[in-house]
């Protein structure tokens, strides 16, 4: 049973990071711009309108501040480990350094389906729109190569999402750097795009769309919160990074929170905006920030809000995929998972396989499965890692009071427990079937840990 409960010291995870396997050329300003790109997406674009219209209405506003708290308390949590750990792996990394190999490696494989899952559902979601936009120019594609099977469209295969996880798969092969540049150029654009909408919308604001504020009651404000967590999943991503940074201990705890502040000020700003244009029961449309310019007359603008709105899902492709193959480089990189996923590239110094593997098995998933079901997966693994990093920064303290943390969570253990209380709150504000699916994974998870992760595992020999 003990060998289940070891743990690697601290000591050996920053003699690994040392080993400069990984190309360190990341600022603070692209760290932030990174979390920025995974962040702002899918959230403003198009999970404001479905909240609204099904939970939350007009207190979406409310939802997307409560996530906030709970984002911003585990986000406190990233930047003390990060600030003391700067390695590959994020929340799973840390947890092998506290609560065990069992609970890193589950909470490993939790972020990597959280991350496969995500990378999946946005390029669904970027198919969507790119439709929209090519429809815009009269020119539309077949449904049979539009839409995964079963989802009521008659369609064969998603190409597009295909086609576009592809290309991001591409790009992250050749470098990180090269990526950053690319990330860096869309998050402008698509802030400008934002701030576009705000600066316009506000004109357009009718104060009676707020009443009734909270028509779903405070359950549906809670559950609208447990919803918009998926828009908050960038920042996690962030810490993946560590490896990668020129100054990890300084440059990812600016980079986690301050790309969390600057999104969480956006969310309510447009919240506020949305819901004060437009009746929150129009809002349930794939498409809510251009529906709201197109229902007060401002259709040159919609078309402008599409391209950002394409550019800014582009980014979150970009930062989660990349978030997904470091975690599973890093629990290859300790035996729980095979070999040939933490091979690194001679000359593009990338773990060249991994990328291309997890490009194809999200592409497949992408192509040809509905994913409005499995949705709250990403969520509830969100939460679970959130929860995680929460309870292990307290278990840090204790076991490593005197490590050097360039960053310190305040009022530990008070604001860890209540991080972790908070998230475990909003997982219980998710359907049924999530849990259920949810619970399955986790079993797998624990069959491919006994019979292979903890017979490989490099601590164990």
């Amino acid at each position: 049973m003990s060998s289940l409960f070891r743990k690697k010291s601290i000591n050996q995870l920053i003699q690994q990071s040392n080993q400069k396997t990984l190309k360190r050329s990341l600022s603070a300003l692209d760290l932030t711009l990174l979390g920025v790109g995974a962040i702002i997406g899918t959230g403003i674009f198009v999970l404001t309108g479905v909240v609204a219209a099904e939970s939350a209405g007009p207190a979406l506003i409310i939802s997307f501040i409560l996530s906030g708290i709970a984002c911003g308390l585990a986000a406190f949590c990233y930047a003390e480990f990060a600030s003391s750990v700067p390695v590959s792996g994020s929340v799973y990394t840390y947890s092998y350094a506290t609560l065990g190999e069992i609970f890193a490696f589950l909470i490993g494989w939790d972020l990597m389906l959280e991350y496969l899952l995500a990378t999946s559902a946005v390029a669904t979601g970027w198919s969507a729109y790119f439709q929209a936009l090519l429809a815009g120019f009269g020119i539309h594609l077949p449904a049979l190569l539009t839409s995964a099977p079963g989802s009521g469209t008659g369609g064969i295969v998603n190409l597009p999402a295909i086609i576009i996880i592809f290309l991001i798969t591409a790009l992250l092969s050749r470098g990180i750097k090269e990526s950053s540049r690319v990330n860096n150029i869309m998050v402008f654009i698509k802030l400008a795009v934002i701030i576009i909408f705000i600066v316009t919308g506000v004109f357009y604001v009718k104060p009676e769309n707020w009443t009734p504020f909270a028509p779903f009651g405070f359950e549906g404000i809670i559950t609208g919160a447990a919803t918009v967590f998926f828009a908050y999943l960038g920042f996690d991503a962030v810490a993946t990074a560590a490896e990668e940074v020129k100054r990890p201990q300084r440059d990812v705890p600016i980079g986690i929170i301050s790309s969390l502040a600057i999104c969480t000020i956006l969310y309510i700003a447009v919240s506020f905006i949305l819901t004060g244009m437009v009746p929150y029961t129009q809002l349930n449309v794939a498409d809510p920030v251009a529906f709201a310019l197109q229902f007060v007359g401002q259709n040159s603008l919609a078309g402008i809000i599409s391209v950002g709105a394409i550019t800014g899902i582009t980014t979150v492709l970009l930062v989660i995929m990349y978030a997904q193959v470091r975690v599973s480089f890093a629990m290859s990189r300790d035996g729980l998972l095979p070999k040939k996923l933490s091979n690194i590239h001679p000359t593009f110094k990338t773990p060249f396989q991994n990328t291309w593997m997890t490009g194809f098995i999200a592409a497949i998933i992408a192509g040809f499965i509905d994913l409005t079901t499995l949705a709250n997966l990403v969520n509830i693994g969100t939460l679970a890692a959130f929860t995680a990093v929460s309870l292990a920064v307290i278990v840090l303290r204790k076991s490593h009071p005197h490590l050097k943390r360039a960053f310190k969570v305040p009022f530990v253990p008070i604001l860890p427990a209540i991080s972790a209380l908070l998230c475990i709150y909003l997982m219980t504000s998710l359907p049924l079937i999530t849990w259920i699916a949810f619970v399955i994974w986790i079993g797998i998870g624990l069959i491919i840990y006994f019979g292979y992760a903890k017979h490989h595992s490099n601590l164990g020999k």
